[in-house]
């Protein structure tokens, strides 16, 4: 008995580990996606190539480079990815996981009136209850991380756009333009 709790609690490290390193694969550093407003109206998508002293540099949807002057700018809206599907997973891994691990732990149950005897039944018990409140604590802060962040730039004081454009900048392609 005391093998099967150790080969799951391996089969559980390795499974995290292989979860949890999707994210590490190198690829091409790409740009928030941005959608940008003008004070005329006017709405131009594209990927943030950098952020220069006074204009922002996109990759709009046609392959084109336009930059747009901070003073035109009404409001940027930051498109995130959503990150629902992840939230639920990673909740569920871990509940589940959690569960288990709690429900192996508890052992067997000597006495012939409890409702699950054996340590694999509390296991299997405890990681569908706790895996599914994972999941929807997991898939609950994953909607939330995924929101798009809108910054009004019309009306704000020069310090204020500054600092935005700051943060916008750690989020550009081209992070250190001079």
């Amino acid at each position: 008995m005391q093998t099967k709790g150790k080969k799951f609690i391996a089969l559980f490290l390795v499974f995290s580990l292989m979860m949890l390193s999707v994210n590490l694969y190198a690829k091409e550093r790409r740009g928030a996606k941005l959608v940008i407003t003008k004070k005329d109206g006017q709405q131009i998508k594209g990927e943030l190539i950098t952020v220069k002293p006074n204009s922002l540099l996109l990759l709009d949807t046609e392959g084109k480079d336009v930059s747009i002057d901070v003073a035109d700018i009404k409001v940027i809206k930051i498109v995130k990815k959503s990150k629902v599907l992840q939230g639920i997973g990673l909740g569920l891994l871990i509940g589940a996981g959690t569960g288990a691990l709690l429900g192996f732990m508890g052992g067997d149950d000597p006495s012939p009136s409890a409702f699950f005897h054996k340590a694999e039944e509390k296991a299997l018990v405890g990681g569908i209850f706790v895996g599914a409140i994972g999941l929807l604590v997991g898939g609950t802060l994953g909607f939330a991380l995924g929101i798009d962040d809108t910054i009004q730039i019309e009306g704000m004081p020069p310090e204020t756009i500054e600092g935005y454009l700051n943060k916008l900048r750690k989020k550009a392609r081209i992070r250190d333009y001079k």
